[in-house]
């Protein structure tokens, strides 16, 4: 026989021991993780329930789900150990505070775009009317208007014109 037709079935059975090798390195991280459950872990089931270790038995696990709700799952059944931040970020909604581990993310692009001027702060400024002007504001704006007004006495608003 040829070595170049037996090369596909080595090819071939290289790429399989790999995949079988993979695959058991993976369930032997799940069940060492499985086997270090303590009391008080938050924890995922394969079926996405969420939960805190109650106890742990040789083959079995209680959890509590909620006030009052014992389950007892399989230790098979977990299929993740959740780090106490994140437990608590997904259950109970507690964000962890990024600030104590010195993390800060800026909520704007200001820190992309550096200037040596000081921004200029928008509270020490008045407010900015964003509303229309009135008419005769207007009219005073542009200056050929503004020498037509001049020429007319202004009215007040008790001088209403009568027609």
């Amino acid at each position: 026989m040829n070595i170049v037709t037996l090369l596909p079935f080595i090819v071939l059975i290289g790429a399989m021991f790999l995949m079988t090798r993979s695959a058991k390195r993976k369930q032997h991280q799940a069940a060492q993780m499985r086997n270090e459950l303590q009391p008080g872990s938050g924890v995922r089931t394969i079926g996405g329930m969420y939960a805190t270790v109650k106890e742990v038995n040789d083959d079995t696990i209680l959890v509590d789900a909620g006030p009052g709700v014992e389950l007892l799952f399989a230790k098979n059944a977990i299929g993740a150990v959740l780090s106490d931040d994140e437990y608590n970020r997904i259950v109970h909604g507690i964000e962890h505070d990024l600030k104590a581990d010195g993390t800060v993310v800026p909520d704007d692009a200001s820190s992309l775009t550096e200037t040596d001027e000081p921004a200029a702060d928008a509270s020490d400024d008045k407010p900015v009317d964003l509303g229309k002007k009135d008419e005769v504001e207007d009219a005073a704006d542009t200056p050929a208007e503004a020498k037509a007004d001049a020429a007319e006495p202004k009215k007040s608003d008790g001088e209403a014109e009568a027609k």
